[in-house]
Protein backbone atom coordinates (compact mmCIF):
# COMPACT_ATOMS: atom_id res chain seq x y z
CA UNK A 1 0.00 0.00 0.00
CA UNK A 2 1.25 3.49 -0.89
CA UNK A 3 1.87 5.60 2.20
CA UNK A 4 0.79 9.23 2.36
CA UNK A 5 3.42 10.60 4.70
CA UNK A 6 2.29 13.66 6.69
CA UNK A 7 5.13 13.34 9.21
CA UNK A 8 6.47 16.62 10.63
CA UNK A 9 10.08 15.50 10.24
CA UNK A 10 12.04 13.66 9.20
CA UNK A 11 9.55 13.92 6.41
CA UNK A 12 8.57 13.12 2.87
CA UNK A 13 11.05 13.60 0.03
CA UNK A 14 10.47 13.05 -3.71
CA UNK A 15 10.45 9.42 -4.84
CA UNK A 16 12.94 10.16 -7.62
CA UNK A 17 15.35 11.52 -5.00
CA UNK A 18 15.03 8.30 -3.00
CA UNK A 19 15.60 6.28 -6.15
CA UNK A 20 18.78 8.13 -7.17
CA UNK A 21 20.11 8.15 -3.61
CA UNK A 22 19.56 4.40 -3.24
CA UNK A 23 21.58 3.73 -6.39
CA UNK A 24 24.42 5.88 -5.11
CA UNK A 25 24.53 3.93 -1.87
CA UNK A 26 25.77 1.01 -3.97
CA UNK A 27 27.64 2.74 -6.78
CA UNK A 28 28.27 6.48 -6.79
CA UNK A 29 29.45 8.17 -10.00
CA UNK A 30 30.35 4.75 -11.45
CA UNK A 31 33.17 4.47 -8.93
CA UNK A 32 31.97 1.08 -7.69
CA UNK A 33 32.02 2.71 -4.28
CA UNK A 34 29.18 3.94 -2.10
CA UNK A 35 28.65 7.66 -1.65
CA UNK A 36 28.99 7.06 2.09
CA UNK A 37 32.44 5.47 1.83
CA UNK A 38 34.30 7.86 -0.47
CA UNK A 39 36.61 10.47 1.00
CA UNK A 40 34.94 13.75 1.79
CA UNK A 41 38.12 15.35 0.41
CA UNK A 42 37.73 13.60 -2.93
CA UNK A 43 36.89 15.52 -6.09
CA UNK A 44 33.62 13.58 -6.37
CA UNK A 45 32.31 14.74 -3.01
CA UNK A 46 33.69 18.27 -3.26
CA UNK A 47 31.62 18.57 -6.44
CA UNK A 48 28.55 17.49 -4.44
CA UNK A 49 29.19 20.13 -1.78
CA UNK A 50 29.81 22.80 -4.40
CA UNK A 51 26.63 21.97 -6.31
CA UNK A 52 24.52 21.92 -3.15
CA UNK A 53 25.91 25.33 -2.23
CA UNK A 54 25.35 26.81 -5.70
CA UNK A 55 21.80 25.43 -5.94
CA UNK A 56 20.97 26.94 -2.55
CA UNK A 57 22.26 30.32 -3.67
CA UNK A 58 20.39 30.12 -6.97
CA UNK A 59 17.05 28.89 -5.64
CA UNK A 60 16.95 31.40 -2.78
CA UNK A 61 18.54 34.26 -4.77
CA UNK A 62 21.19 34.76 -2.10
CA UNK A 63 23.32 37.92 -2.44
CA UNK A 64 27.02 37.53 -3.26
CA UNK A 65 28.17 38.82 0.13
CA UNK A 66 26.51 35.92 1.99
CA UNK A 67 28.01 32.51 2.70
CA UNK A 68 26.18 29.17 2.57
CA UNK A 69 27.23 26.46 5.02
CA UNK A 70 26.27 22.83 5.52
CA UNK A 71 26.99 22.03 9.17
CA UNK A 72 25.91 19.46 11.74
CA UNK A 73 24.10 19.50 15.08
CA UNK A 74 20.69 20.55 13.81
CA UNK A 75 18.96 23.80 14.62
CA UNK A 76 19.54 23.00 18.30
CA UNK A 77 23.27 23.63 17.95
CA UNK A 78 22.52 26.88 16.11
CA UNK A 79 20.64 28.11 19.18
CA UNK A 80 23.96 28.53 20.96
CA UNK A 81 26.17 29.23 17.93
CA UNK A 82 24.03 32.24 17.08
CA UNK A 83 24.36 33.62 20.58
CA UNK A 84 28.11 33.11 21.01
CA UNK A 85 28.84 34.57 17.57
CA UNK A 86 26.43 37.50 17.59
CA UNK A 87 25.99 38.58 21.22
CA UNK A 88 28.79 40.72 22.60
CA UNK A 89 29.81 40.40 26.23
CA UNK A 90 27.74 42.61 28.54
CA UNK A 91 25.24 43.17 25.76
CA UNK A 92 21.86 41.61 24.95
CA UNK A 93 19.70 39.93 22.33
CA UNK A 94 15.94 40.05 21.79
CA UNK A 95 13.66 37.18 20.83
CA UNK A 96 10.14 36.64 19.56
CA UNK A 97 8.68 33.66 21.46
CA UNK A 98 6.25 31.72 19.27
CA UNK A 99 6.66 28.13 20.37
CA UNK A 100 8.79 25.22 21.43
CA UNK A 101 11.80 25.96 19.26
CA UNK A 102 12.00 29.67 19.95
CA UNK A 103 11.77 29.00 23.69
CA UNK A 104 14.64 26.49 23.41
CA UNK A 105 16.68 29.06 21.49
CA UNK A 106 16.01 31.62 24.22
CA UNK A 107 17.18 29.19 26.91
CA UNK A 108 20.52 28.68 25.15
CA UNK A 109 21.06 32.39 24.49
CA UNK A 110 20.59 33.16 28.18
CA UNK A 111 23.86 31.32 28.85
CA UNK A 112 25.78 34.02 26.97
CA UNK A 113 24.13 37.25 28.08
CA UNK A 114 20.94 39.13 28.73
CA UNK A 115 18.13 37.79 26.59
CA UNK A 116 14.85 39.66 26.37
CA UNK A 117 11.55 38.33 25.04
CA UNK A 118 9.88 41.26 23.30
CA UNK A 119 6.63 39.43 22.53
CA UNK A 120 5.20 35.98 23.22
CA UNK A 121 2.06 33.94 22.55
CA UNK A 122 2.80 31.46 25.33
CA UNK A 123 -0.25 32.49 27.34
CA UNK A 124 -2.50 31.15 24.57
CA UNK A 125 -0.47 27.96 24.10
CA UNK A 126 1.21 29.55 21.10
CA UNK A 127 -1.94 29.55 18.96
CA UNK A 128 -1.12 32.89 17.29
CA UNK A 129 1.82 35.03 16.14
CA UNK A 130 2.40 38.20 18.23
CA UNK A 131 2.22 41.47 16.32
CA UNK A 132 2.76 45.19 16.92
CA UNK A 133 5.94 44.70 18.92
CA UNK A 134 8.96 46.99 18.78
CA UNK A 135 12.48 45.74 18.13
CA UNK A 136 14.90 47.82 20.23
CA UNK A 137 17.87 49.35 18.43
CA UNK A 138 20.32 48.78 21.28
CA UNK A 139 20.32 44.96 21.14
CA UNK A 140 22.88 42.96 19.19
CA UNK A 141 20.33 40.90 17.28
CA UNK A 142 16.67 39.97 16.93
CA UNK A 143 15.70 36.29 16.60
CA UNK A 144 12.46 34.74 15.37
CA UNK A 145 11.21 31.35 14.17
CA UNK A 146 9.44 31.60 10.82
CA UNK A 147 7.28 28.47 11.12
CA UNK A 148 6.24 26.48 14.17
CA UNK A 149 5.89 22.79 13.43
CA UNK A 150 4.45 21.90 16.84
CA UNK A 151 1.66 24.48 17.02
CA UNK A 152 1.04 25.13 13.34
CA UNK A 153 1.65 28.88 13.12
CA UNK A 154 3.74 30.84 10.62
CA UNK A 155 4.99 34.39 10.20
CA UNK A 156 3.35 35.72 7.04
CA UNK A 157 5.45 38.89 7.03
CA UNK A 158 8.79 39.67 8.62
CA UNK A 159 9.32 42.88 10.61
CA UNK A 160 11.66 45.68 9.63
CA UNK A 161 14.79 45.35 11.70
CA UNK A 162 17.63 47.84 12.21
CA UNK A 163 19.83 45.37 14.13
CA UNK A 164 21.18 41.97 13.12
CA UNK A 165 18.24 39.80 12.08
CA UNK A 166 18.37 36.04 12.77
CA UNK A 167 15.71 33.54 11.74
CA UNK A 168 15.19 29.83 12.32
CA UNK A 169 13.58 28.65 9.06
CA UNK A 170 13.91 24.93 9.71
CA UNK A 171 10.41 23.96 8.64
CA UNK A 172 9.58 26.34 5.79
CA UNK A 173 12.80 27.19 3.97
CA UNK A 174 12.50 26.59 0.21
CA UNK A 175 8.69 26.58 0.59
CA UNK A 176 8.13 30.26 -0.26
CA UNK A 177 9.97 33.22 -1.69
CA UNK A 178 11.86 35.31 0.85
CA UNK A 179 14.13 38.33 0.62
CA UNK A 180 17.39 36.98 2.02
CA UNK A 181 18.85 40.47 2.24
CA UNK A 182 16.47 41.28 5.11
CA UNK A 183 18.31 38.75 7.28
CA UNK A 184 21.84 38.51 8.60
CA UNK A 185 21.69 34.85 9.55
CA UNK A 186 19.25 32.08 8.62
CA UNK A 187 19.53 28.51 9.80
CA UNK A 188 17.52 25.38 9.09
CA UNK A 189 17.71 21.71 9.95
CA UNK A 190 17.64 19.73 6.71
CA UNK A 191 14.92 17.24 7.62
CA UNK A 192 11.92 19.20 6.34
CA UNK A 193 12.15 20.70 2.84
CA UNK A 194 15.87 20.22 2.25
CA UNK A 195 16.88 16.60 2.81
CA UNK A 196 17.38 13.86 5.39
CA UNK A 197 18.35 14.56 8.99
CA UNK A 198 22.04 15.19 9.58
CA UNK A 199 22.86 18.44 7.80
CA UNK A 200 22.08 21.96 8.96
CA UNK A 201 21.91 24.80 6.47
CA UNK A 202 23.29 28.18 7.56
CA UNK A 203 23.10 31.32 5.43
CA UNK A 204 25.16 34.16 6.88
CA UNK A 205 25.88 37.73 5.94
CA UNK A 206 29.68 37.92 5.84
CA UNK A 207 29.54 41.32 7.51
CA UNK A 208 28.48 39.76 10.83
CA UNK A 209 31.35 37.27 11.00
CA UNK A 210 33.31 37.98 14.18
CA UNK A 211 30.60 40.36 15.40
CA UNK A 212 30.68 39.33 19.08
CA UNK A 213 34.48 39.63 19.33
CA UNK A 214 34.38 36.75 21.81
CA UNK A 215 36.96 34.01 22.13
CA UNK A 216 34.96 31.21 20.51
CA UNK A 217 35.82 27.48 20.38
CA UNK A 218 37.00 26.68 16.86
CA UNK A 219 34.12 24.36 16.00
CA UNK A 220 31.52 26.92 17.10
CA UNK A 221 32.97 29.84 15.17
CA UNK A 222 31.20 30.61 11.88
CA UNK A 223 34.49 32.00 10.55
CA UNK A 224 35.96 28.50 10.77
CA UNK A 225 33.31 27.00 8.53
CA UNK A 226 33.19 29.88 6.06
CA UNK A 227 36.96 29.75 5.60
CA UNK A 228 36.90 25.97 5.12
CA UNK A 229 33.77 25.99 2.92
CA UNK A 230 31.87 23.63 5.24
CA UNK A 231 34.77 21.17 5.19
CA UNK A 232 36.56 21.95 8.48
CA UNK A 233 35.67 18.47 9.69
CA UNK A 234 33.97 15.51 8.01
CA UNK A 235 30.59 16.82 6.85
CA UNK A 236 27.35 14.79 6.96
CA UNK A 237 28.12 13.30 3.55
CA UNK A 238 24.89 11.46 2.80
CA UNK A 239 22.62 14.21 4.07
CA UNK A 240 24.42 16.81 1.95
CA UNK A 241 24.27 14.52 -1.09
CA UNK A 242 20.53 13.82 -0.79
CA UNK A 243 19.91 17.53 -0.13
CA UNK A 244 21.70 18.28 -3.39
CA UNK A 245 19.47 15.79 -5.22
CA UNK A 246 16.39 17.36 -3.66
CA UNK A 247 17.50 20.84 -4.72
CA UNK A 248 18.01 19.54 -8.27
CA UNK A 249 14.43 18.23 -8.16
CA UNK A 250 13.14 21.58 -6.91
CA UNK A 251 14.95 23.49 -9.64
CA UNK A 252 13.75 21.11 -12.37
CA UNK A 253 10.13 21.56 -11.32
CA UNK A 254 10.19 25.35 -11.29
CA UNK A 255 12.00 26.40 -8.14
CA UNK A 256 10.67 28.10 -5.03
CA UNK A 257 7.91 29.98 -6.88
CA UNK A 258 6.50 26.66 -8.12
CA UNK A 259 6.73 25.14 -4.63
CA UNK A 260 5.02 28.14 -3.04
CA UNK A 261 2.06 27.98 -5.42
CA UNK A 262 1.63 24.25 -4.82
CA UNK A 263 1.94 24.63 -1.06
CA UNK A 264 -0.68 27.37 -0.95
CA UNK A 265 -3.03 25.21 -3.01
CA UNK A 266 -2.60 22.18 -0.74
CA UNK A 267 -3.01 24.10 2.50
CA UNK A 268 -6.07 26.00 1.27
CA UNK A 269 -7.83 22.76 0.36
CA UNK A 270 -7.17 21.22 3.75
CA UNK A 271 -8.05 24.32 5.77
CA UNK A 272 -11.28 24.76 3.78
CA UNK A 273 -12.17 21.20 4.71
CA UNK A 274 -11.36 21.76 8.39
CA UNK A 275 -13.53 24.90 8.46
CA UNK A 276 -16.49 23.37 6.61
CA UNK A 277 -16.48 19.97 8.31
CA UNK A 278 -18.58 19.93 11.50
CA UNK A 279 -16.35 17.31 13.10
CA UNK A 280 -13.06 19.24 13.00
CA UNK A 281 -11.71 22.50 14.41
CA UNK A 282 -8.41 24.25 13.68
CA UNK A 283 -6.24 24.95 16.71
CA UNK A 284 -4.65 28.29 15.75
CA UNK A 285 -5.87 31.70 14.63
CA UNK A 286 -6.75 31.64 10.95
CA UNK A 287 -4.54 34.56 9.95
CA UNK A 288 -1.48 32.81 11.41
CA UNK A 289 -2.09 29.31 10.05
CA UNK A 290 1.00 27.56 8.75
CA UNK A 291 1.11 26.54 5.11
CA UNK A 292 3.47 23.73 6.10
CA UNK A 293 1.82 22.26 9.23
CA UNK A 294 -1.96 22.27 9.65
CA UNK A 295 -3.07 21.49 13.21
CA UNK A 296 -6.65 20.51 14.02
CA UNK A 297 -8.78 18.56 16.49
CA UNK A 298 -11.63 16.09 16.23
CA UNK A 299 -14.62 17.58 18.07
CA UNK A 300 -16.14 14.26 19.11
CA UNK A 301 -13.68 12.07 21.00
CA UNK A 302 -15.93 9.03 20.54
CA UNK A 303 -15.09 9.08 16.81
CA UNK A 304 -11.32 9.10 17.35
CA UNK A 305 -10.79 5.34 17.03
CA UNK A 306 -12.93 5.20 13.92
CA UNK A 307 -11.07 8.09 12.32
CA UNK A 308 -7.68 6.61 13.19
CA UNK A 309 -8.70 3.29 11.65
CA UNK A 310 -9.83 5.05 8.46
CA UNK A 311 -6.47 6.82 8.28
CA UNK A 312 -4.59 3.55 8.69
CA UNK A 313 -6.69 1.72 6.11
CA UNK A 314 -5.94 4.43 3.56
CA UNK A 315 -2.19 4.58 4.17
CA UNK A 316 -2.12 7.91 6.02
CA UNK A 317 1.06 8.18 8.11
CA UNK A 318 2.32 10.71 10.66
CA UNK A 319 -0.90 12.61 11.31
CA UNK A 320 -0.82 12.44 15.11
CA UNK A 321 -0.42 15.88 16.69
CA UNK A 322 2.43 16.82 19.00
CA UNK A 323 1.82 15.80 22.61
CA UNK A 324 1.75 19.45 23.77
CA UNK A 325 -1.14 20.25 21.41
CA UNK A 326 -2.91 16.94 20.84
CA UNK A 327 -5.27 16.30 17.98
CA UNK A 328 -3.83 16.00 14.49
CA UNK A 329 -1.11 17.66 12.44
CA UNK A 330 -0.82 17.41 8.67
CA UNK A 331 2.63 18.43 7.46
CA UNK A 332 2.56 19.36 3.79
CA UNK A 333 6.14 19.96 2.73
CA UNK A 334 7.28 20.53 -0.85
CA UNK A 335 7.33 16.85 -1.83
CA UNK A 336 3.78 16.21 -0.58
CA UNK A 337 1.53 15.64 -3.57
CA UNK A 338 -1.93 17.09 -4.00
CA UNK A 339 -3.31 13.55 -4.27
CA UNK A 340 -2.29 12.79 -0.69
CA UNK A 341 -4.02 15.90 0.63
CA UNK A 342 -7.17 15.05 -1.34
CA UNK A 343 -7.25 11.55 0.13
CA UNK A 344 -7.01 12.96 3.65
CA UNK A 345 -9.84 15.38 2.85
CA UNK A 346 -11.93 12.53 1.46
CA UNK A 347 -11.44 10.55 4.68
CA UNK A 348 -12.45 13.52 6.81
CA UNK A 349 -15.58 14.13 4.72
CA UNK A 350 -16.51 10.45 4.79
CA UNK A 351 -16.24 10.46 8.56
CA UNK A 352 -18.67 13.37 8.70
CA UNK A 353 -21.14 11.57 6.43
CA UNK A 354 -21.04 8.42 8.56
CA UNK A 355 -21.19 10.18 11.93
Amino acid sequence: MYKHNFSAGPCILPQEVFSEASKSLLNFNNLNLSVIEISHRSTDFIEVMDEATLLTKELLNIPDDYSVLFLQGGASLQFLMVAINLMKENSRAVYLDTGTWSSKAIKEAELFGKTSVIASSKEKNYNYIPKNYTIPSDADYFHCTSNNTVYGTQLKEFPDCSINFVCDMSSDIFSRKIDISKFDLIYAGAQKNLGPAGATLVIINNEVLGFSKRKIPTMLDYNTHVNKKSMFNTPPVFSVYVSMLNLRWLKKNGGVSWAEAKNLEKSKLLYDCIDSNQLFTGTVKKEDRSVMNATFKLNEIKLENKFNLMLKENGINGLKGHRSVGGYRASMYNAMGLDSVNILIEIMNNLEKKA
